[in-house]
This record gives C-alpha cells, structure tokens and sequence, in this order.
C-alpha cells in the first residue's frame, strides 16, 4: 500500500475553503429560511426539486439521485415533511412497486412565501459579496466538479433552487 499523495498548502486552502464556505453559507441560509418560512435548508431543497419536476412528482429513486442522498435518508425526511403537509408519498400507478413524492398545495404555498426571503438570502451571504468575474470564474469551476462527478450525460443544470420568481425561467 502506497502512502496517499497529502495535500500542499494551496490544495488544502482551496479545500478547506470549500469546506468551511459550504458550512457557512447554508447554515446562513438556512437559519434566514427558518426565520423567514419555518423551513429549513434541506425541506427547501426537496421543495424546489418537487416544484420544478414534471406534474410536481419525483419517484423516490430520481429524487434521492438529485439530492445526493440515500433512499434511506430521503424517505425519513419525506416522512417528516408528509406530517407537515408538504409533500405525499404516492405509488405509481402503473408501478405499485415505485414510490414517487408530490409537491401538496400546502407545499407549493410554502415555496412561494419562502422563495423571496430565499433569494435574498443566497445574495446576502454570496452573490453580492463577489464582483460579476468571481462569480463567472466561481460557476466555471462549480461547473467542471459537477462534470466530473455526474459526468458529462448532465448537460443540463442542477435546478434553480428557486433562485428566480416562482413560474420565471
């Protein structure tokens, strides 16, 4: 067995500063989501995934994949969620074997009253801290790590995260 390749000190600034910059500003925004809508970062997330999804659905499986998360840790937060009343659980039709999540009304409502103290958040705490050229070089370098990790069959971005007016594109 080799010894890992350790990382130098400019490897390590750009990775603890990832580290520390993620922790912080979705704590940040997840706190100015709690207070803004009694949501919290992740519920916001599965929201918007929801949302933005053909007929407001997702089966299990392409949303755990969305997320990054286990079908686990999703059905446990879907459970939580479907106590408020802003998602169901559903099986498919066709597919009794398939779980899909739905946006409720309740949800969808939510989203809405959310969304602007959202947005507000997201400049707050990171676009507005950063000129138009970091924030170019910032979406370069974000762009060729998701390449990287889901490979270049996702062409496409990874949502909105209700960066924009509910129902703008």
């Amino acid at each position: 067995m080799t010894d890992p390749q350790w990382l130098d000190d400019v490897e390590m600034r750009a990775w603890l500063g990832y580290v520390r910059t993620r922790d912080l500003i979705a704590a940040a925004i997840g706190r100015d989501a709690g207070r803004a809508a009694n949501l919290s970062y992740v519920e916001y997330s599965v929201l918007v995934y929801l949302a933005d999804a053909p007929g407001q659905r997702l089966t299990f499986a392409d949303l755990a994949c969305a997320l990054e998360w286990s079908q686990s840790r999703l059905s446990h937060q879907i459970t939580r969620m479907q106590k408020r009343g802003l998602v169901s659980r559903e099986t498919m039709p066709h597919d009794q074997r398939r779980t899909v999540a739905r946006l409720t009304p309740t949800g969808g409502q939510l989203l809405t009253t959310a969304a602007p103290a959202h947005v507000r958040s997201v400049r707050k705490h990171m676009i507005d801290v950063l000129d138009r050229d970091q924030l170019a070089t910032l979406a370069e370098i974000y762009d060729v790590l998701v390449d990287h990790h889901r490979g270049a069959k996702s062409a496409e971005p990874l949502g909105r995260l209700q960066t924009t007016a509910p129902g703008e594109d």
